[in-house]
């Protein structure tokens, strides 16, 4: 992974256009996050809450994770 981000606190993180790939984001708190243009490809996002984080059509996901099923919003 590039960078070990589990369990960290990032409720309301202001993450827009961050390069979060295959970043450890295990049990991250990424609540009310602004994600809009990150890329997250290959990040590992098992138990992550992301419910109301903030994603538009820029943000890139893992292959196969749910955005929507995880609560995110999208712009």
């Amino acid at each position: 992974a590039k960078a070990d981000l589990e369990g960290a606190d990032l409720i309301g993180a202001k993450l827009a256009g961050a390069n979060l790939t295959e970043t450890k984001l295990i049990r991250a708190r990424l609540a009310l996050a602004d994600l809009e243009g990150a890329d997250l490809e290959g990040a590992d996002l098992e138990g992550a809450d992301l419910s109301g984080a903030i994603a538009d059509e820029d943000t890139r996901w893992p292959k196969g994770f749910d955005p929507v099923a995880a609560g995110v919003i999208f712009k």
